[in-house]
């Protein structure tokens, strides 16, 4: 990712009604430059398909405490599903992990929008890592109501 893919990334999620600022891939690719996320597009022909992040000091406080890198923000547009985008952007994210460790996570979120992620996760061997339901990076109590959005979460890992 560079800072001129900033602009078409961002265009490319509002054209589907996700309004995600070019702001938020210029961070990432500041991050990247200083070595504390990995960045990687996808592609189908000159077309942009999606992308992935792998944070190497995770937000969630299990990773961060064990160094498991995390896979956060992957996403692929829709049109580019099922077409194995999101296994390339795994493969190569999951690589990159391994340079490092020997475990990465990722976040999945809990509501149907999450679904092919979700499916997908489980069937790449990713488990749940037993601590329950998130909600911004910490866990939510039993009884506890939260709102099943982007911030509500199932934490998984995989043995590299």
């Amino acid at each position: 990712m560079r800072v001129e893919d900033a602009e078409p990334i961002s265009a490319a999620f509002e054209r589907i009604g996700w309004h995600r600022p070019a702001e938020s891939y210029l961070r990432y690719v500041a991050q990247a430059q200083a070595g504390d996320r990995v960045c990687v597009l996808a592609e189908s022909g000159d077309e942009f398909a999606g992308y992935g992040t792998l944070l190497w000091r995770s937000n969630y406080p299990p990773f961060r405490r064990d160094r498991v890198p995390e896979i956060n923000d992957l996403n692929v547009l829709p049109q580019y599903r099922r077409q194995g985008v999101g296994s390339a952007l795994l493969d190569a994210l999951e690589a990159a992990a391994g340079q490092r460790s020997k475990t990465v996570g990722l976040g999945v979120g809990l509501h149907a929008g999450y679904g092919a992620a979700q499916r997908l996760y489980v069937a790449r061997g990713y488990r749940p890592d037993g601590r329950g339901v998130m909600y911004d990076d910490e866990p939510v109590e039993p009884g506890a109501t939260i709102a099943i959005d982007n911030d509500a979460t199932l934490m998984f890992t995989l043995s590299l």
